[in-house]
C-alpha cells in the first residue's frame, strides 16, 4: 500500500476506530431506532461464532430474531450458541456449519436451506486473513475464497429467497482497512509479487462493496473489523479500540431498524452514518470498466463450482 494511504489512514484510524470516537459518534445516535420486536425476522449470520459477529447475534437474539450461525468450527458454535441463549433466553438460535472457503459448500447450503428455511436479513461478516499464500482443495487462495467469493455466491445464492419475504436486507462488514488499497482486478488471487495477507484481506473487503444489486432487497455494508484487517494497527492501539458489541452496532443497526430501511442500496456505513469508500487523493477509486469485469469473473467462478 502506499505510504500516503497508510499515513492517512493511521490518523484516521486514531480519530474514528477507538472508544472516544465511537462515544463521540454515539451522542447522535437515536437510541430508539434498536428499540424493536423481532419475533418473526430470521436472520443468518456468518462467523457468528466470535467476535463481531458473536456479538451482532446476541444483539439481535434479545430482540426476538431467530438466528442462523454459519460458523466452521463446530464446537466454538456450540459454545457460542449457549452463552447467547443464556444471555437471551432465546431459544431460536440455530447452527450451521459450513467452510466459507469452499465455494461448493456455500453453494450446497445456501441451495438446501433456501428449501427448507426463512431468511429475512443475510449478514455477511465471516472472514479470514492468513499471512502466507495457501490454496483451499478447490485450487483457490484462501483469503480470497473465504472473504470474496465464498461472500458472493451465499449472497447470489440466497437472492432469490431473500426476495420472496418483507423487508429483505443485506449487510456485508468490511473493514476500514479496504481504505488502503485499490482494487486490482488483473490478480484476484495474489498470483504475482510478494503475497501480503493484510494486502489481500483488504483488497478482499474492497470488492465487498463493489456487489451487485437487486431491487427488492437492501445492500449496505460497514466499516468494523479492525482487529483482523489491520494487526500492527490493533497491537499498538488494542487498550484504546471499541469493544465488540461498539464494533457491532452498525451492522446490528442497519439490520434491524427502520432507519436504516430508508438508506439508499450500496452505500458504506460507519457509525450509523454513510461515509466515503476512499481516502482523499489516494488514488484508490476504481472505474466501472473495473467494477463490471470484477462481477464476470466473480460469476465466472462461482458458477464453476455451482453443484
Amino acid at each position: 500500500m502506499s505510504f500516503y494511504r497508510n499515513a492517512v489512514w493511521f490518523v484516521k484510524g486514531l480519530q474514528e476506530y477507538t472508544k472516544s470516537g465511537y462515544e463521540a459518534a454515539a451522542k447522535h445516535f437515536a437510541p430508539a431506532d434498536l428499540d424493536v420486536n423481532l419475533s418473526g425476522r430470521s436472520f443468518m449470520i456468518t462467523g457468528a461464532n466470535s467476535g463481531i459477529g458473536k456479538a451482532t447475534a446476541q444483539e439481535i437474539a434479545n430482540r426476538g430474531g431467530t438466528i442462523h450461525m454459519v460458523c466452521r468450527n463446530k464446537g466454538r458454535a456450540e459454545a457460542a450458541r449457549d452463552e447467547i441463549v443464556e444471555q437471551s433466553k432465546n431459544q431460536n438460535i440455530h447452527i450451521h456449519i459450513v467452510d466459507m472457503s469452499s465455494a461448493r459448500q456455500v453453494w450446497e447450503f445456501a441451495q438446501n436451506f433456501s428449501q427448507s428455511d426463512t431468511v429475512h436479513v443475510l449478514i455477511n461478516n465471516a472472514g479470514c486473513m492468513v499471512n502466507q499464500r495457501e490454496l483451499t482443495q478447490e485450487g483457490l487462495e484462501k483469503n480470497f475464497a473465504t472473504n470474496t467469493l465464498g461472500t458472493y455466491i451465499l449472497t447470489t445464492a440466497l437472492i432469490p429467497a431473500l426476495t420472496n419475504v418483507e423487508d429483505p436486507r443485506v449487510v456485508t462488514v468490511s473493514s476500514g482497512g479496504m481504505l488502503t488499497q485499490k482494487l486490482n482486478v488483473d490478480d484476484l488471487q495474489f498470483e504475482k509479487g510478494t503475497f501480503d495477507g493484510t494486502m489481500a484481506y483488504a483488497q478482499n473487503k474492497v470488492k465487498e462493496t463493489d456487489s451487485q444489486q437487486h431491487k427488492r432487497c437492501l445492500f449496505v455494508c460497514l466499516s468494523a473489523a479492525v482487529q483482523t484487517s489491520m494487526p500492527s494497527f490493533h497491537a499498538k492501539m488494542q487498550a484504546k479500540l471499541r469493544t465488540e458489541a461498539m464494533g457491532a452496532d452498525t451492522a446490528v443497526w442497519l439490520a434491524v431498524s427502520a432507519a436504516a430501511r430508508t438508506q439508499p442500496s450500496g452505500l458504506f456505513f460507519q457509525d450509523r452514518k454513510a461515509v466515503a469508500t476512499h481516502l482523499p487523493l489516494a488514488s484508490s477509486r476504481s472505474t466501472p470498466q473495473e467494477e463490471e469485469k470484477l462481477m464476470a469473473a466473480l460469476e465466472e467462478f462461482s458458477l464453476k463450482f455451482k453443484p
